[in-house]
Parts: structure tokens; C-alpha cells; sequence
């Protein structure tokens, strides 16, 4: 009976060994083919809140951290340079929306130095479905009601939902989110502004992670 328990202990050290080696093996394999769809992925996305059209710079390679709690909260977040003929034109910022109704709703913010938004994406939350989820591109286009507005200052009060006297729908049965991505997109853009004599002091996202 010893006998048979070493063989079958052998049996199953030399097969974990090939198990171990066969998943390094493709994981050695796929890394590069991850890493590139997550490249194109990413890129897909800055393009969506900075048309592509106002820079020609490698924008996902201009990255930086920034802190402030102008972009929810005192955590690091991602901010994307865009340039055009080397002249920085806008920003690609990680903004959080820390007063969802169902908790902090991570979003991104393209914006101009002027006050303009360009674009925004939410890409992650815990939204209600079928209320405060039609923040999201793939259920409605209420996102896209950001493009091109401009915030004029701390006190604009055409950048807030229709229920606060603002220009922005909310949603029926759910104010609490779009309330939530209005005041952060709002943030963003005016934190947008301020940027430009920064943007020299700016840490980048290598030098962050070291």
C-alpha cells in the first residue's frame, strides 16, 4: 500500500510540474496579445472622449497622476495629454463620481483647457438596472449629452440636471446618478483649466508606479 501511495504521489508531483509549466508556457505566449488588446482597448476609449481629430500625439504614452479632490476624491488618478503639433491642446482625465446612489461611479472626462468638455465615459459603476445604469454608452446615449457643453465656471448653473435648474435630463425614478456625473464632469472641466502651468510638473504614470 506504500508502494501505491508514492506512485500515485509521483504520479501527481509530475503532473502539477507539467500543469505548472504548460500555464507558464501560455502565459508566456498570450502576455504580448493580451497586452495589445488592452492597448487597443484603452485607446478606443480616450478616442471616445478625445475625438482623435484634435491631437496626433501618442496620447496613451503622455500619461500622468494627478491628485485632487476636484476629481472625487484624494486618490490617484490617470490624466492623458493630448497635443496636436506638440502644442498640448486637452486632457483624458479619471474622474470618480464618489455620490452615486449605489456607491462611487469611475468615470473618464475629456476636456480642453477652455472649460469644454469633449467627451465622458463611465467605466465602472453599481448603478440600479433599468434606472441609474442609462449612464453607460451601451443603454443609452445620456452620455453623449456632454459633448461639446462648456462650463463657465464654479457657479454655472446650466451644468446641473434639469431638477436642479440645470440643462442635463435626468433619469425617470433616478436623479441621484445623473446628479452624480453632472457635478463630477463638471469638476473635471474646471480642473481642466488650471492645468497648463502644471502640466511641466506633472508625474508620470511609470515614475508613479516605481
Amino acid at each position: 500500500m506504500l508502494e501505491t501511495i508514492r506512485k500515485n504521489g509521483v504520479t501527481l508531483a509530475i503532473f502539477a510540474a507539467v500543469t505548472t509549466g504548460v500555464t507558464a508556457v501560455i502565459n508566456t505566449v498570450t502576455k504580448p496579445t493580451i497586452a495589445h488588446q488592452t492597448a487597443v482597448q484603452q485607446k478606443i476609449l480616450l478616442d471616445q472622449v478625445v475625438p482623435p481629430e484634435k491631437y496626433n500625439n501618442a496620447i496613451q504614452h503622455e500619461c500622468y497622476v494627478v491628485i485632487n479632490e476636484a476629481l472625487g476624491n484624494d486618490a490617484p488618478h490617470a490624466l492623458y495629454l493630448a497635443r496636436k503639433d506638440g502644442k498640448p491642446v486637452a486632457v483624458a482625465i479619471e474622474a470618480t463620481a464618489p455620490d452615486g446612489y449605489s456607491g462611487a461611479i469611475q468615470m473618464i472626462v475629456g476636456a480642453d483647457f477652455n472649460g469644454t468638455v469633449l467627451g465622458v465615459r463611465v467605466v465602472e459603476h453599481h448603478e440600479t438596472p433599468g434606472l441609474g445604469d442609462k449612464i453607460e454608452l451601451r443603454i443609452s446615449d445620456w452620455i453623449n449629452s456632454f459633448n461639446g457643453k462648456k462650463v463657465t465656471g464654479q457657479h454655472d448653473n446650466h451644468f446641473a440636471v434639469k431638477k436642479d435648474g440645470g440643462d442635463f435630463d435626468q433619469f425617470t425614478g433616478a436623479t441621484i446618478t445623473p446628479r452624480a456625473v453632472v457635478n463630477a464632469t463638471k469638476r473635471a472641466a474646471l480642473f481642466a483649466e488650471t492645468l497648463p502651468p502644471k502640466l511641466s510638473s506633472l508625474a508620470d504614470c511609470g515614475d508613479a508606479n516605481e
